[in-house]
């Protein structure tokens, strides 16, 4: 009997496209990264919005990945100074701590992209600071920090095994 592999069908319902109140639930250091100008140390910020995906009955997440730097062209430093509604101090440039944005509100411009693959993705366009004339504050909602969660392996069911010696891949 043969056993085919196949890809998994995608249940991803990215975003919604538009300007959505956001709240800042996660920073997280993903290392050295390789691009096209070498390895870059790069981060993640992960915000939730306040609509409520209807079929897991979760808020949305939007993601942004950035350099690890406040280089006057970088655009982690571009998108932090038009959230916050002002430059930087030169004491501020000689080190931020990013984990000061958790639980900081915004508003995001969420934009739709089409990848190579034909898949749509949400991909934040712009990020404005928050505006008390929408309402209360988010607060983050059913969200665990990616260096708060547990370090599955495999499948998440199972430990993985070590693959035998002799396996050509």
């Amino acid at each position: 009997m043969a056993i085919i592999a196949r890809a998994p069908e995608s249940k991803f319902t990215p975003a919604p496209e538009g300007l959505h109140q956001a709240v800042c639930v996660d920073v997280h250091d993903i290392g050295l990264q390789k691009t096209p100008w070498g390895e870059k140390h790069k981060v993640l910020i992960v915000w939730q919005i306040e609509q409520v995906n209807e079929e897991t009955g979760k808020r949305f997440d939007v993601r942004s990945f950035y350099s690890l730097s406040l280089s006057e062209k970088a655009n982690l430093r571009r998108d932090l100074e038009c959230w916050r509604g002002r430059k930087f101090t030169e004491d501020e440039l000689a080190g931020f701590d990013l984990e000061k944005l958790l639980g900081a509100n915004c508003q995001l411009q969420v934009v739709h992209n089409l990848s190579d693959e034909g898949k749509t993705y949400a991909n934040v366009q712009a990020i404005v600071p928050f505006n008390a004339k929408l309402g209360p504050k988010l607060q983050p909602d059913d969200y665990t920090r990616m260096k708060d969660r547990a370090r599955a392996q495999g499948n998440g069911h199972a430990p993985a095994t070590e693959p035998e010696p002799d396996v050509p891949f």
